[in-house]
This record gives structure tokens, C-alpha cells and sequence, in this order.
């Protein structure tokens, strides 16, 4: 297990260092310049740009800046927005952990409740309640998320007054439940839809008549030998879906006034300010990996016949 997990860590080192190369590359390409934006109409001297150019480090080349800002990364350092000095690293201290307890509670919702329905789907394949889960999960999957995030908001903050209709500055956990019932309920279909299929087919599975047939109870026939092989699926899609929820919140945020890192993703790139999108970009990656290894650990505790060397 331990050269399995070092072999792994090695290979997300290429993986980590693809990515946020490729969304640095993406950043210096874009159009304008940043630090001349900062003066807008009014006349700088060039000799004035250059010199902030090269304080900021934006006059070297891209792989020496994308060297720098890796160095700098390892460090703790992710850099410093050009416009307010502010370091980047306190941005992301500010927005990262709303984004994290969002991304948190629809990954729960998705988990608890898809896993459930699916469940309760799959053990009566073609009944109506089966026709009825794949109907609803159908409807999920045809409404995009924006279009679900303000039926959501006018029903339950507008019409009802159950709800504020934007989250306060201070996000309490009470305030992100809609938020994260609209941002997991993409996934929730998915995982609803995956868990039933997998449960109908692993029914009909030799080993699960066999453990029928030795006479053990429904409950542990269910819950040990029908769920931890059906669960494998899952499983998979959950630990690349954690990824996901933190790039969709981007759109959630924006819907309910939450000051994630959507908002500061938007801002920084209204601004040209690179540093801030590469350093959240960079979070997400780390997150998206770390969540695509414990899912491959987890494949054994799920299914002992899985060996790694």
C-alpha cells in the first residue's frame, strides 16, 4: 500500500505541474496589459510601467515568472495582486473557506440523499417508484444549475419568505443550505441514477443468491454484500465530482450573492489580476487530486479482492 500511495504521489507531481501551467499560460496570453489598466485614462510615463514591470516580476519571461510563482508556492507565497498590493494569499484565506463549506454541504446532500433514493430505487427495479426516480433525476439533469438557483431563490426567498434571498457577508451554515441543495442537485441526479443501476444489476449477481440461499438476513445481504460492491461505481464518480462542486460554485455564488471564490475569481479576472486566478485554480487541483487518491484507497476497503502493490 505504501509504494502504491508514493507511486501515485508521484504521479500527480506531473498532473499538478500540467495544469497550473496550462491556466498560468492562459493568463499571460490574455489581451491588455494589467498594470498599465491601473492608470486607465490618464497619461503614465512607459519608463514608470516598465519599472513597475519589473518590481512585479511581468517583464521575464513566461517560464521564469511561472518558475518564480512555483517557488514562491512552496513557500506559502502565492503571489500579489497588482491594483490593491493585497497579498494573494489573503484573498484566498477570505473566500476559499465559504467556497469549502458550500462545495462541503452539496457534497453531503449529493451523498446522503442520491445514494438513498438510489437505493430505494434500484431494489424494485421497473415499479413506479423506480419510473418515478429516473423521471425526477431526468428533470434535474435538463435544468442547468442557474436556471434551478433562481426558480429556487424566487419560490423559497420571494414567494415564501422562508429564506433570505442573498447570504450575508458573514455565510452562516444556515444560509448556504439552498445554495448547496441547488449546486449538488446535478450531482444528486447523477449519483441517484448511478447507484440505482448499479443496485439492479448487482440483484441478479450469482453471490448475492448465494448469500440468499445460506439464509442470511435481508439487512446484512443488503447492507454488507449488495452495497459495498455497488458502492464501487459511486465511489468514483463522487471523488472526481468533489472537483466539480468547487468549479460549479462558481455560478451558485453568483446566484445567491455569496463571496466565495467566484466572486473573487470574477473580479480578478474583470481586473487582469492573474495571480488571484492561478492561486485558486492551484487550491482546486490540490483538492481534485488529494480527492482522486483517496477514492482509488478506498476501492479496497470496498472490495477486499482489490490488492495494490
Amino acid at each position: 500500500m505504501g509504494r502504491y500511495v508514493a507511486r501515485r504521489l508521484l504521479q500527480m507531481i506531473p498532473v499538478f505541474l500540467g495544469s497550473t501551467l496550462l491556466v498560468f499560460a492562459m493568463m499571460y496570453a490574455l489581451p491588455g496589459d494589467p498594470v498599465r489598466a491601473l492608470a486607465g485614462e490618464q497619461t503614465v510615463d512607459p519608463a514608470q510601467i516598465a519599472a513597475m514591470k519589473k518590481d512585479l516580476g511581468l517583464d521575464l519571461p513566461l517560464w521564469h515568472q511561472y518558475w518564480n510563482y512555483l517557488v514562491g508556492l512552496f513557500q506559502g507565497d502565492f503571489g500579489t495582486q497588482i491594483a490593491s498590493g493585497r497579498p494573494v494569499a489573503d484573498i484566498i484565506s477570505e473566500s476559499f473557506p465559504i467556497t469549502i463549506r458550500l462545495a462541503l454541504f452539496a457534497f453531503l446532500f449529493t451523498v446522503l440523499v442520491g445514494i438513498s433514493l438510489g437505493v430505494f430505487a434500484g431494489l424494485k427495479p421497473d415499479t413506479l417508484r423506480d419510473r418515478g426516480l429516473l423521471i425526477l433525476t431526468l428533470l434535474l439533469i435538463s435544468v442547468p444549475s442557474f436556471v434551478l438557483g433562481f426558480l429556487a431563490q424566487t419560490f423559497f426567498a420571494f414567494q415564501l419568505d422562508w429564506v433570505e434571498p442573498n447570504v450575508s457577508l458573514e455565510a452562516s451554515s444556515s444560509e448556504l443550505i439552498l445554495p448547496a441543495v441547488v449546486l449538488g442537485s446535478l450531482s444528486l441526479a447523477y449519483v441517484a441514477r448511478l447507484t440505482r443501476t448499479s443496485i439492479a444489476e448487482n440483484l441478479r449477481s450469482d453471490y448475492m443468491r448465494t448469500a440468499v440461499a445460506k439464509g442470511l438476513p435481508r439487512r446484512r445481504v443488503i447492507g454488507i454484500h449488495l452495497m459495498r460492491n455497488s458502492m464501487i461505481p459511486v465511489v468514483t464518480f463522487l471523488g472526481t465530482d468533489l472537483g466539480a462542486l468547487l468549479g460549479g460554485a462558481v455560478i451558485t455564488e453568483g446566484i445567491f450573492n455569496i463571496k466565495g471564490v467566484g466572486a473573487a475569481v470574477f473580479e480578478a479576472l474583470r481586473h487582469r489580476e492573474g495571480a488571484t486566478v492561478v492561486g485558486i485554480v492551484t487550491l482546486i487541483v490540490i483538492v481534485y487530486l488529494a480527492a482522486s487518491l483517496i477514492v482509488d484507497l478506498l476501492y479496497a476497503v470496498l472490495d477486499p479482492r482489490i490488492r495494490y502493490a
